[in-house]
């Protein structure tokens, strides 16, 4: 009886544990317009994100470009209520305003189409 109680809070427990899983708030307060504003930032930032090494990315940089593969897999689940509002005004911005940026992010970390059709979708649906 006590191993099953023992089991049972020790499931519990990593349970809540995994639901708790976020990715880091160090970021949240990044100022997307200012780097979706200026084309030597934003550059930078797509630079960071295509190139296959590191050594052109800032910190924050190297942060998103580790995070975007499971953001995009589990349509941004351990994303905060920031981080969801930011993700949506840069696919905005990647998909009316930079669609050369959008496609080869598409071709490096969604090459079958799988996430990139439902972010295109719904951003077509606002605009209707």
């Amino acid at each position: 009886m006590k191993a099953a109680l023992l089991l049972v809070s020790a499931l519990a427990a990593i349970a809540m544990a995994a639901a708790e899983e976020k990715y880091t708030t160090k970021y949240d307060n990044v100022n997307l317009d200012d780097i979706l504003a200026n084309d030597r930032l934003f550059n930078s930032y797509a630079q960071c994100l295509l190139d296959d090494g590191e050594d052109r990315c800032t910190a924050d940089g190297k942060e998103l470009k580790k995070i975007i593969p499971d953001a995009l897999s589990t349509e941004c689940s351990k994303c905060n209520e920031k981080q969801k509002e930011g993700a949506k005004k840069v696919l905005k911005h990647l998909i009316n305003h930079k669609q050369d940026v959008w496609q080869q992010l598409k071709a490096k970390y969604d090459p079958d189409g799988t996430y990139s059709k439902k972010y295109e979708a719904r951003e077509r649906e606002l605009h209707e």
